[in-house]
């Protein structure tokens, strides 16, 4: 089965805890903090495989969960790193962030990895928390939670060369004479169901791939039929071979080809600049060679006559699209601006906190203080005190003064509550 289109979740592992220990052995009195840190998470890394060509898997793995790191222990013992998860995509994989709809990666090339969900940090043991105020600390943190997202994961074929048409022009019989790939072809009125992709040679030796893309109809941009699902596969190819059944018993040559080009412009304007050329199929009807003629009349574009069916004309038209492919460059689809490291980097907004008012209660949330909140351990007095104290130090009391809170009100983070205290 075909998939290029599905939506999954991916949580990477959280952090080991850190701990609280001392060492206690004879002969060494006050011998101090001894807890270690944890372990790190478990990361989420997408890796390209020349091997798989659909999305199959993901159809069925709806989520993909990273493990924890190890837990710290006495004697300081440092908790074992989580093992980093790799998952397998085919080449041509984009990965999109659901929620802003920005590219993360954009995988090309074999053996291309990308970390999509970080691990989280393994908590501090009390002897890595321990200062010079403070030199025996009865505290340690857990582990830092890991990163989690939702993305969208769109297959975009590699290739070269990308044959679009209407249904039964041809494009899968010129497939399987260029090439080792063997679609389905039937004599009947029939499309293909889902991509295919070719390796082609030359007889002077260059090496391309050529996609076949199933038929589009009239309303393909707007989702009719087919071919929505799959013009996408068209944005990667450096040049469109529009193939063009030249017979005339089906369709009117001119009006199938105003109609397909409609459907590309409709989809994407980036199309438009591509390299194309047309491919009249059929030249061994008889009707055929009027119809051209009417055609290139109308229709101003390099045009190359061909019988799939018998093979003629194959051999120039593969010399052809070498020779564009030649002084084409490889196609970029994203913008340095569609991608999601770059909008963060250049427009996030460091705010450690928010507070809002809802009801009789003040509501605190934000990245930095809820990962706080995740990371401390409230079993001592001086896990909380230390961390009253962070909140502090990141302005919160003079906030929440600022504001109007009074002594006894209630103050959240996530789904805790505190009683706030000037």
């Amino acid at each position: 089965m075909f998939i290029d289109n599905v939506v999954i979740k991916v949580i990477a592992g959280d952090g080991g805890d850190g701990c609280t220990a001392f060492r206690r052995e004879k002969f060494i009195p006050d011998g101090g903090p001894y807890g270690g840190n944890g372990g790190k998470g478990s990361s989420i890394i997408f890796e390209v495989h020349e091997g798989l060509s659909t999305l199959l898997d993901f159809k069925y793995r709806k989520i993909i969960k990273g493990n924890k790191g190890e837990n710290g222990s006495g004697k300081l013992k440092t908790g074992k790193d989580a093992e980093d998860i790799v998952i397998k995509v085919p080449i041509g994989t984009v990965i999109i962030d659901n929620d802003t709809n920005l590219v993360v990666a954009d995988l090309k090339h074999k053996g291309e990895r990308v970390i999509i969900a970080k691990g989280g940090r393994g908590g501090r043991g009390n002897k890595a928390l321990a200062t010079s105020f403070n030199p025996a600390p009865d505290v340690s943190e857990k582990g830092e939670p890991g990163e989690k997202t939702e993305l969208r994961l769109e297959l975009k074929l590699i290739a070269d060369v990308g044959l679009v048409g209407l249904p039964s022009v041809g494009k899968s019989t010129i497939l399987s004479k260029i090439s080792n790939a063997q679609p389905k072809i039937a004599a009947y009125h029939f499309t293909t169901l889902s991509p295919n992709l070719g390796v082609v040679k030359t007889k002077d030796g260059r090496i391309f791939t050529v996609a076949d893309l199933p038929g589009l109809i009239e309303g393909a941009s707007k989702g009719e039929g087919l071919g929505y699902d799959f013009l996408r596969h068209i944005e990667r190819t450096r040049v469109i071979a529009h193939v063009i059944d030249m017979s005339g018993l089906e369709n009117d040559p001119v009006a199938a080809y105003n109609l397909i080009n409609n459907e590309l412009k409709q989809y994407s304007k980036a199309l438009e600049s591509k390299s194309r050329i047309i491919i009249a199929n059929k030249m061994d009807v008889e009707s055929s060679k009027d119809n051209l003629k009417e055609f290139k009349s109308k229709i101003k574009l390099p045009i190359y006559e061909i019988s799939a069916i018998d093979g003629s004309g194959l051999d120039k038209l593969m010399i052809e699209f070498a020779n564009i492919l030649d002084s084409e460059k490889e196609v970029e689809l994203y913008t340095e601006e569609s991608y999601l490291s770059h909008v963060l980097y250049k427009f996030k907004e460091e705010k450690p906190f928010i507070i809002n008012k809802i009801g009789d209660k003040w509501i605190i949330s934000g990245e930095k203080v809820e990962k706080l909140f995740k990371m401390t351990k409230f079993n001592s007095e001086e896990a909380i005190v230390r961390f009253t104290k962070k909140l502090r130090n990141m302005g919160i009391d003079d906030k929440l003064k600022e504001l109007g809170a009074q002594d006894g009100d209630t103050v959240k983070i996530m789904k805790y509550e505190f009683t706030y205290v000037d």
